[in-house]
C-alpha cells in the first residue's frame, strides 16, 4: 500500500481479494441539467465473511474520488422545510436501492431522504455541508461518505448503529466526539481536520483502520481498547513522541512521517509491539540520524518495511551487529556513570568526615581557650571559614543509575585515584595507598600528587615514601590539608624535586599571609620551584625572597648548639656542617650565600636545613620520651646521691672505730702468735680443712 493513493468506494476493484464489499464504478450521461449527477454501483455483500472488505481498509484516504456520474435524481425545495428534499424515481430506487451519491451538488446542508431506509451507502463528496442531519431514519446504512466539506462537528450519527465506514477527511472538525453508539465502525477517515487530540475512541474495538493525517496532533497516546486496529495514518502532524501503541495487539502498519519525532526514545513503546510489521518515519528529523536505521531495526527486530521500502537480510546483520556494538557500550557508559557516582559519594562522604573533624578540633580548641564563656558556637562556622562544600555538581539520573546506586555502599572514608599522569588522594586513609606495590609503568607516569582532606601533618610522615614511590612527580596540590603556617613549608625540603606547588585556599589559611609564596621560594630554592598556584616564578620573586628571609636562615644556624645542628644534619653533612662551623661567629654581612655556593655541596642550603618543621604528633612524642628521660636521670642520681650518703656515713663511723679496731687486731695477732707450735699446727689445719 502506498500513502496517497486512494482506494476507497470509488478505488479500483478487488477481485482477487476476499473481501467483504465489492464495488464497480459505472457512469452514464447526464439527459437534463436539472438533474444532478449520480454513480451507478454494484453492491455485493460476501455471505462467506462477516468482516469488512479487506481492499476497503487502507492508510491514506486522502485523494478525492473520481469524476462520477449515475442515477438521475432531483432535489425539491419544500415550503414546509429549509432542506431541499430528494426524490428519486420508483425504476432507479428499484434498479438502485442501496446507495445513493450526491456529490458535487454545492449542498450546504443534507438534505431529506424519504423512503429510502433501505440505503447503505450515501456519498456526500465536494459539497459545502457544514453539519450532519437528516440521516438519522438510515439505520441500515454502512458507509457514510462526507470527505470535502465544511463540517466542524461529527454529530447525527447515533442512529447509524450499523455504520461501518465513516469518511469525513478534509473537514473543519476540531474534536473527536459522538461516537458513542458506532461500535461496529470499521474504518474512520478524519485525515485533513483541525483536531489536536486522539480521544473518544476507546471504545470502537471492532476498528481496523484509523486515519488522522494532516491534522495538528503533536502526541500520540489514548488508544486503549482498539483491539482490532491494524492501521494508523498519522502522516503530517506536529508528532513529537508515541504512546500506547505497543497496546495495539493487531496494528500492522503504522505511518508516522513528517511530524516532529527527533529521538527513539520518544517512540520507544514501538519496541514493544509484536505484531508491527510496517513504518514510515521519513521526513522527520530522526531519518536524519546517522544511526536511525540501524537503530530502529535493532529495537524492532518484527519489520519487513521500513519507509515503504522492504528490509533485507543484511540490513538485519548490520543492525544486529551494530547492535551489539551499542549494548557494550552502554554497558560501557553505564559502568562509568557508576563508577562516577560512586567517586562523587564516596569524596562527599570524606568531606562530611573531614568537616566533622574540624569541628571537633575546632570546639575543643575553644572550650579550653574560653572556658568561662557562654556564647555559643556555630557549628557551620570552622576557623572562620564554612564547611566544606561538596566539590562537584551532579545531574540528575537515569532510574537505572538510580536502582544500580541503591545498594552502593557510601561509607568508605578515603579515596585514591589515578587519573593520567595525577594520583589524587582523599581523606588520611588513602595514605596507606603509597605502601602498596605500585608498577613501575604507573608509579614512573605519576608527575602531579593531588592531597584532598588530610591533615598535613600526616603527609609530613608519608613524604619520605612519596620520594621513593614517585620518584617522578613533580608537582603538589593542597586542598583542605590545614596549612596554618609558613614553618610546615619546610617539611616539603626532604622531597626529590617540585617544580610546581599549588595550595587551594580552600581549607589552608597559611594564603592568607602576604609573603607565604616568598618564604617558599626560600625555603625550597634548591628545587628551582617554576610555578606557584600556577603563575610562573620569576628572578625577581628570587631575589625578594632572599632579601625578606636570608638573615632568618643565618640567625637559626648561628644560634643553635652544636649538638642540635648535628641531631639536624645528621652525618651525611658533615663537610656542610663543618663549613658552618668555620663562618659561625662572622658577621651577617660578610657571609653571602650567594659568593659561596662553590664551597657547599649541590642541594639544599645549610643554613636552610636548619629551618624545620615537627609534626605535632611527633612533637607530642618527643615531648613524652623527653618526660620520660627526666624521669630516669632524676631517679639515677637520687640513687646516686642515696649510695654517696650511705658511704660518707660508712666512712665516718670507721673513722671513729679505727683507733679500737686496730688496738683489737694487733692484740689478737700477738695471742694467735705467741705460741709458734700450735699457731703453725693450726694453720696446716686449716689448709687441710680447705682441701
Amino acid at each position: 500500500m502506498i500513502p496517497g493513493k486512494y482506494r476507497s468506494v470509488s478505488g479500483r476493484a478487488a477481485n482477487n481479494v476476499n473481501c467483504g464489499l465489492h464495488l464497480v464504478i459505472q457512469t452514464s450521461s447526464l439527459p437534463e441539467k436539472n438533474k444532478v449527477r449520480f454513480k451507478k454501483v454494484e453492491f455485493k455483500l460476501n455471505k462467506d465473511t462477516s468482516s469488512f472488505p479487506g481492499r476497503l481498509l487502507q492508510h491514506d484516504l486522502e485523494r478525492n474520488y473520481s469524476s462520477r456520474q449515475g442515477d438521475h435524481i432531483n432535489l425539491v425545495s419544500s415550503s414546509l422545510s429549509s432542506f431541499p428534499i430528494l426524490q428519486r424515481s420508483s425504476e432507479e430506487k428499484i434498479l438502485y436501492s442501496d446507495r445513493l451519491s450526491l456529490e458535487r451538488q454545492k449542498l450546504t446542508v443534507c438534505p431529506i431522504i424519504n423512503g429510502e431506509d433501505h440505503l447503505r451507502l450515501l456519498n456526500f463528496q465536494h459539497n459545502f455541508i457544514t453539519r450532519i442531519q437528516n440521516i438519522s431514519n438510515l439505520q441500515k446504512l454502512i458507509s457514510l461518505d462526507l470527505y470535502d466539506n465544511q463540517i466542524e462537528e461529527i454529530s447525527g450519527l447515533s442512529t447509524l448503529r450499523c455504520l461501518r465506514v465513516l469518511l469525513l477527511g478534509k473537514n473543519r472538525i476540531k474534536k473527536i466526539s459522538n461516537l458513542e453508539n458506532l461500535k461496529s465502525l470499521d474504518v474512520l477517515d478524519l485525515h485533513g481536520n483541525q483536531i489536536t487530540k486522539i480521544e473518544n475512541i476507546n471504545h470502537l474495538c471492532e476498528l481496523r483502520v484509523l486515519n488522522l493525517a494532516r491534522n495538528f496532533l503533536s502526541h500520540v497516546d489514548n488508544l486503549n481498547g482498539l483491539d482490532s486496529l491494524t492501521e494508523l495514518n498519522l502522516r503530517h502532524n506536529q508528532i513529537t513522541f508515541v504512546r500506547d501503541v505497543d497496546n495495539l495487539p493487531c496494528l500492522q502498519h503504522l505511518f508516522l512521517s513528517f511530524n516532529n519525532i527527533s529521538s527513539f526514545d520518544s517512540v520507544s513503546c514501538l519496541a514493544d509491539s509484536s505484531s508491527l510489521s510496517d513504518i514510515t518515519f521519513d521526513g522527520n528529523p530522526i531519518a536524519q540520524e546517522s544511526w536511525y536505521k540501524h537503530t530502529v531495526l535493532q529495537n524492532m527486530m518484527q519489520l519487513r518495511q521500513l519507509d515503504m521500502k522492504r528490509i533485507t537480510e543484511e540490513e538485519r546483520r548490520m543492525a544486529s551487529v551494530l547492535a551489539k556494538k551499542e549494548e557494550e557500550k552502554k554497558r560501557e557508559s553505564h559502568k562509568q556513570s557508576l563508577l562516577k557516582e560512586k567517586r562523587r559519594l564516596t569524596i562527599n562522604n570524606v568531606a562530611r568526615q573531614w568537616d566533622l573533624q574540624q569541628q571537633r578540633v575546632a570546639n575543643i580548641a575553644t572550650n579550653e581557650d574560653r572556658k568561662d564563656s557562654d556564647s555559643p558556637q556555630d557549628p557551620c562556622q570552622i576557623d572562620g571559614s564554612t564547611l566544606s562544600a561538596f566539590p562537584e555538581e551532579t545531574g540528575p539520573l537515569d532510574s537505572g543509575l538510580n536502582n544500580a546506586l541503591q545498594g552502593l555502599s557510601v561509607i568508605d572514608t578515603y579515596l585514591v585515584e589515578v587519573d593520567g599522569d595525577t594520583l589524587s588522594l582523599y581523606g588520611s586513609g588513602a595514605l596507606e595507598s603509597l605502601d602498596r606495590n605500585w608498577s613501575v609503568q604507573t608509579a614512573g607516569m605519576i608527575t602531579t600528587v593531588s592531597f584532598t582532606f588530610i591533615e598535613f601533618d600526616e603527609i609530613v610522615q608519608v613524604l619520605p615514601k612519596l620520594k621513593i614511590k614517585f620518584p617522578n612527580s613533580l608537582h603538589l596540590k593542597f586542598k583542605e590539608t590545614n596549612l596554618v603556617m609558613l614553618q610546615q613549608f619546610n617539611a616539603l625540603a626532604q622531597l626529590r624535586r617540585i617544580d610546581q606547588l599549588t595550595i587551594d585556599p580552600q581549607g589552608n589559611p597559611v594564603v592568607n599571609f602576604t609573603l607565604w609564596k616568598y618564604y617558599v621560594l626560600f625555603r625550597l630554592s634548591h628545587f628551582s620551584m617554576q610555578k606557584i598556584n600556577g603563575t610562573e616564578v620569576t628572578q625577581n620573586d628570587m631575589i625578594m625572597a632572599e632579601r625578606l628571609f636570608g638573615i632568618l636562615a643565618h640567625v637559626a644556624s648561628s644560634e643553635l648548639p652544636q649538638y642540635r645542628l648535628i641531631s639536624i644534619l645528621g652525618d651525611a653533612r658533615k663537610k656542610q656542617f663543618q663549613y658552618l662551623l668555620e663562618s659561625k661567629g662572622k658577621k651577617p654581612g660578610i657571609i653571602n650565600e650567594e659568593n659561596n655556593d662553590s664551597k657547599r655541596l649541590v642541594g639544599e642550603n645549610t643554613n636552610r636545613a636548619t629551618l624545620n618543621y615537627t609534626t605535632r604528633d611527633f612533637y607530642n612524642e618527643k615531648l613524652e620520651e623527653i618526660k620520660e628521660k627526666k624521669k630516669f636521670c632524676k631517679t639515677y642520681i637520687e640513687d646516686l646521691v642515696k649510695e654517696a650518703t650511705e658511704i660518707n656515713m660508712k666512712n665516718e663511723a670507721l673513722q671513729k672505730l679505727w683507733p679500737q679496731m686496730f688496738i683489737e687486731l694487733v692484740r689478737d695477732a700477738v695471742i694467735e702468735i705467741r705460741n709458734k707450735n700450735s699457731y703453725m699446727k693450726l694453720c696446716l689445719q686449716q689448709i687441710t680443712d680447705q682441701k
